[in-house]
């Protein structure tokens, strides 16, 4: 039982070994003809994107005296993996949801965000991503307060 063990694994590692090698006939200036093993190219590794959303921190820096008086602001957005996504975040008490969209032409790494809470502030943003999990960009929110946003870790 031994002996064909031995032989499978044998035959096994040398077509390994040899999946990365092909006999290529060289002729010689002679007229001989010489068989020279040439090794293949590896074959690109192609990721297909994650298919499940991605939550991605968002940071809001204060950039004007309204703001200030909040102080940093920190919020969600879901990437649905479609140039959609889920923005949420609380300000000033109130519980603001709303959506991420990415320019559907021009520069695709451009989109805006807007925002509402039940107690009827809304906020609106700009931002450009650099890849699916990082960007910035700039929010306005409906008491004139304004914030640098950072999207990502």
């Amino acid at each position: 039982m031994r002996k064909p063990l031995n032989n499978l694994i044998g035959l096994c590692l040398a077509g390994i070994a040899a999946s990365g090698c092909v006999a290529v006939p060289v002729t010689a200036p002679s007229g001989d003809v010489n068989w020279e093993p040439v090794p293949l190219p590896l074959a690109p590794i192609m990721y297909s994107p994650d298919p499940f959303p991605a939550s991605v921190p968002a940071r809001l820096y204060p950039t004007n005296d309204l703001a200030r008086q909040v102080g940093m602001l920190t919020g969600t957005v879901t990437n649905l993996r479609n140039g959609k996504g889920r923005f949420q975040l609380n300000y000033r008490g109130d519980s603001l949801t709303g959506e991420a969209t990415r320019a559907s032409s021009g520069d695709a790494h451009n989109g805006v965000a807007n925002a509402w809470g039940p107690r009827g502030t809304y906020m609106n943003c700009q931002y450009r991503m650099n890849n699916p999990r990082q960007g910035s960009g700039v929010c306005t929110f409906s008491d004139g307060a304004q914030y640098d946003v950072h999207l990502g870790s």
